[in-house]
């Protein structure tokens, strides 16, 4: 067998894999039509990694995304920052990038999560 077909044998068997491991991944997420569980009840603070973020610019955020324990997923928007000085809401796209849990103080205002307080959570 020449190189230039071993070769392509091995990049075969490479991308066969990879096409192997995507089917299984996706097979194990939920693709489920049932609606997410309600979250009304669901005491603050909370801790979770944040998976998504609303913003016009580094400055500029809106809201963001969390998912906590078992897989939910809560949406907050953001309102004044109590302690902006030591966790800035720009900080929200590092723990994004990361996926290291943060803390989020929060009360609900018209049926909506408003974070008021953000810190990274205890290790």
């Amino acid at each position: 067998m020449s190189r230039l077909a071993r070769g392509a044998g091995i990049i075969a068997v490479v991308l066969v894999g990879i096409v192997a491991l995507n089917i299984f991944a996706a097979a194990g997420s939920c693709g489920c039509s049932q609606p997410a569980p309600s979250t009304t009840d669901v005491p603050s603070p909370i801790d979770g990694v944040v998976i998504a973020v609303d913003a016009a610019s580094l400055t500029d955020i809106r809201a963001f995304t969390l998912q906590i324990s078992g897989g939910v997923k809560l949406d907050f928007k953001l309102g004044a920052i109590e302690n902006a000085t030591q966790f800035s809401p720009s900080h929200l796209k590092e723990h994004q990038a990361t996926s290291v849990p943060i803390r989020v103080w929060f009360t609900l205002q018209n049926g909506e999560r408003v974070a008021y307080r953000l810190e990274d959570a205890p290790g």
